[in-house]
């Protein structure tokens, strides 16, 4: 604006020449009237009135009309004084008009898409050229006045206000600076009404969260310093040892008897009860069972996987003879609430636990009809109630955690390795399961409801207040899950939450982890390699060809935006993806493969012995398939001989597959070839090596590799190394077997479907003969409660999401009563789905160790941009 009134004078001293000889001529013209033009004949007045704005030229009109009254009213004096006064008062009237238009030139230029130059200075005595239409435009020129214009006073009024204006706009002085005067008003307000603003005290601004906060606190007065009076509250901390109870026959380590210690005392608290979260293979189990001895008092409800119910029995008849102990399992299980009452400890499982709570709310069919029965184990009042591997009740909304939580005794205990896996919401389980009052309970905002249960229904108001479900709200997932989901861990409202999370644990949990420990326990070193191998040239051919198709269908889905609701579609392509990485007849060979037509399946009965096709195929009572012949063998071989003066008939043999009391009739007629195996009208499972024509079979690259590794240990001096091979996939743990048995190396196996007898008897003939060296899990079925301190060598053969469950496959091993260097291998095939997962699975140990372990690093989910990592060659 400054350097724009700098060049303005010029122009105005050159205008004033040019003005008052128009001015002249105008009157010379007005002398004459009939030489006088009309506007519309004159060039540079039609240029000047088209160019000129409406305003302008009202305001130019009045301007000229005044002067000419003026003039006309002194003409009659001297020709010298009236030159003068019209000299200096056209003079005056051309700076203010040239000043207070600048504004509206510059807004009209801009409107009509004109530019103006850096400079337009007009020098009259070098120019005495006619004024062109360009300068004319540039120049705030007045047009002519007319003849019989005339003023009203108002008009002057408004021409006055106007003069009096540029006078305060022409108070800018003079400066470089190159900015228009547009900008510099809009800055000058801008200023304004920051300054209008900083006078008036703003109100803080408060967010919805912090809005139901004070509602909360308002209706619920015990929330507004819950948080500090569980800070003010000290921690239990085992900084004392307890006793060595007296039925105790194993001397406890010092860290156990300081894990006694700290269980009797959250007992004697308000929590009445805790989560021990020790490392797998710290002696989380005889902890617990030194606790119940050194509290007589009964009963006790041990609640624990399938495959730990015998783990515990025996460990408790081992180390605690004393005690009283009744496993309420199985079909044959007893219906007596008195018997269970006397136990000392009652051992049931996960599954039966859940099965009586669905009869007792849900019912079943019977005769055409719901029929719903008492649950025996729910009605009891039990002096405790122990889960081991807690994390089974992870998901709230299952019947297995509601189960539990249906649970009636004076204390709760949860144990488990890992009690957080994927999220922070997991924790809320075991959360609900303690009973910690508010932690786990709904509270209203609109009255003083309070209730362990969401109650509503027809979810339209709450059975209690009657209050709509909009006005309750979780304690748990309001103040600790929501703003950590929303905010992250390292700032806002997530990081608060964070810590009250880390506070609350610290009350109620402990956790010891074997390096802490490691001066007490003396455990031999564990170490973990990656192997990683190539796919060959046909296993990439179709592993490309896979991947190609699992892209397009993933890459439909984020385009779409239907991604998350397709979640179940993308697990099921990743999965083909890494049985894929295993072995192709996984993909293939499969049921779905089958239905497909990618291949042509003609299902046979598989020997279990021999691992070929069943001739004479017989099956047993553990519905397991034989050929005649390699039965029969079997049964004498473990007998002895045909001499009947040697031969053993009191003994009963195994099953060689499942190793369950062998039950078969080597009389009945023969499996057809086509016809499965039926029990009680369905199916039986015989195994994906029905599906395949095993002479012509062809192993993979990640079998191959396995052979590899156990065929090096043979070579080693000590030749009794034994090793424990983990897989997700049934059918391909059928493959391996076969693989090895071909190879010459005697197995067994754990699955999922044996019952706990058989399962005892399976671990125990894998424990008790050197000969069997390689023992093949399933990772869901036998990845927990294991002791398996015989075996060495852990082979992973695929990674999975979650890398607490490889973690707790290693500690079958790794854990008190191992003497030998662990060795744990995880078999990845580079460029692959494999090769990511691992990637992935570091974020979770993240966010695990920064839960529940000292470690503050960030948290981590399977997010979108994870699955689109997955998705990226």
């Amino acid at each position: 604006m400054r350097r724009r009134l700098a060049r303005a004078e010029p122009r105005s001293d050159a205008h004033e020449s040019l003005s008052e000889q128009k001015f002249d001529n105008a009157h010379s013209e007005s002398e004459y009237p009939n030489d006088i033009k009309t506007e519309k004949e004159s060039d540079v007045d039609v240029d000047s009135e088209l160019i000129t704005p409406p305003k302008k030229r009202v305001r130019t009109q009045i301007m000229s009309s005044l002067k000419e009254s003026e003039d006309t009213s002194e003409l009659s004096e001297t020709d010298s004084t009236g030159a003068t006064e019209r000299e200096s008062l056209y003079e005056e009237a051309s700076e203010n008009m040239s000043e207070t238009s600048d504004e509206s030139f510059d807004a009209y230029e801009d409107k009509e898409g004109m530019q103006s130059p850096a400079h337009n200075h007009v020098d009259v005595e070098k120019t005495p050229r006619r004024t062109t239409k360009q300068e004319t435009d540039r120049t705030p020129t007045l047009p002519r006045a007319r003849a019989n214009t005339v003023t009203t006073p108002k008009q002057e009024h408004i021409v006055k206000e106007e003069l009096a204006s540029s006078e305060n706009e022409a108070q800018f002085t003079e400066s470089d600076e190159d900015e228009p005067l547009a900008m510099r008003q809009a800055r000058d307000m801008q200023a304004q009404k920051q300054a209008k603003r900083a006078k008036k005290p703003s109100k803080p601004k408060i967010s919805m969260f912090h809005r139901r906060t004070q509602q909360l606190a308002t209706v619920h007065p015990e929330l507004s310093d819950v948080w500090d009076r569980l800070r003010r509250e000290p921690s239990i901390g085992p900084v004392k040892k307890a006793d060595q109870p007296a039925g105790i026959s194993m001397p406890l380590l010092p860290f156990q008897r300081e894990g006694l210690y700290w269980l009797q005392s959250q007992e004697a608290s308000q929590w009445r009860g805790g989560l021990l979260a020790d490392e797998m293979g710290m002696g989380k189990t005889i902890q617990m069972v030194s606790l119940l001895v050194a509290d007589p008092k009964r009963p006790n409800l041990v609640v624990a996987p399938t495959v730990a119910i015998l783990q515990w029995r025996n460990e408790m008849q081992k180390y605690a003879k004393d005690l009283k102990v009744v496993v309420w399992h199985g079909a044959q299980r007893t219906q007596d609430a008195n018997q269970l009452a006397d136990a000392d400890v009652v051992m049931t499982s996960y599954s039966v636990l859940e099965n009586a709570y669905r009869k007792m709310h849900h019912g079943f069919q019977r005769r055409g009809r719901r029929v719903k029965e008492p649950s025996l184990i729910h009605g009891i009042q039990w002096r405790r109630v122990i889960l081991d591997e807690a994390h089974h009740i992870k998901e709230r909304t299952t019947n297995t955690a509601k189960s539990a939580f249906a649970l009636q005794s004076d204390f709760h205990w949860c144990l488990s390795g890992t009690p957080l896996q994927n999220r922070v919401g997991e924790l809320y389980s075991m959360i609900r399961f303690l009973g910690g009052d508010p932690f786990s309970f709904y509270f209203c905002r609109e009255c003083e409801c309070k209730s362990h249960y969401w109650r509503f229904t027809g979810n339209r108001s709450c059975d209690e207040c009657h209050h709509k479900p909009m006005s309750h709200c979780s304690f748990w997932n309001f103040f600790i899950l929501r703003p950590i989901q929303r905010d992250g861990t390292d700032k806002g409202d997530g990081q608060i939450a964070f810590a009250h999370l880390r506070l609350l644990l610290n009350h109620i949990m402990l956790r010891r982890t074997k390096l802490e420990r490691a001066d007490d326990m003396g455990l031999p070193p564990r170490t973990v390699q990656v192997r990683r191998d190539l796919f060959n040239d046909e296993e990439e051919e179709l592993y490309q060809s896979l991947y190609t198709s699992t892209t397009r269908k993933f890459s439909t889905y984020l385009d779409q935006g239907t991604l998350l609701n397709n979640y179940s579609n993308i697990f099921s392509l990743l999965t083909r993806m890494r049985q894929m990485a295993n072995h192709p007849d996984l993909v293939l060979r499969s049921n779905t493969g089958a239905k497909a037509g990618l291949v042509e399946n003609e299902e046979v009965n598989v020997c279990k012995l021999c691992t070929e096709e069943a001739e004479d195929a017989v099956s047993s009572r553990c519905h397991h398939v034989f050929c005649r012949a390699c039965i029969k063998q079997y049964i004498e071989s473990v007998e002895g001989d045909y001499d009947e003066t040697i031969r053993k008939s009191d003994i009963v043999p195994d099953c060689p597959y499942c190793h369950a009391t062998l039950s078969i009739d080597l009389d009945q007629p023969a499996l057809e070839p086509p016809a499965p195996v039926r029990v009680h009208g369905e199916s039986q499972r015989q195994g994906i090596l029905s599906r395949l024509n095993l002479s012509q079979w062809r192993s993979s690259t990640k079998i191959e590799a396995l052979v590899e590794e156990l065929t090096l240990l043979r070579e080693l001096p000590d030749r009794c190394i034994k090793s424990l091979v983990f897989s997700q996939f049934v059918n391909f743990l059928d493959l391996i077997a076969f693989r090895l048995q071909r190879a010459g190396f005697r197995i067994c196996r754990l699955e999922g479907n044996m019952t706990p007898e058989a399962r005892d008897r399976t671990i125990r003939h894998f424990m008790e003969n050197p000969g069997v060296t390689v023992f093949l899990v399933s990772l869901k079925a036998g990845g927990v409660a294991l002791n398996l301190t015989e075996a060495s060598r852990v082979y992973l053969m695929d990674p999975w999401w979650n890398p607490a469950v490889e973690v707790q496959a290693m500690d079958r091993i790794h854990r008190l009563g191992q003497h030998r260097p662990i060795v744990v291998k995880r078999m990845i095939i580079e460029n692959s789905i494999e090769s990511r997962i691992i990637e992935l699975q570091n974020k979770k140990s993240a966010m695990i160790e920064a839960a529940i372990g000292n470690d503050e690093s960030a948290m981590g989910r399977l997010s979108v941009d994870d699955l689109r990592f997955l998705f990226t060659l």
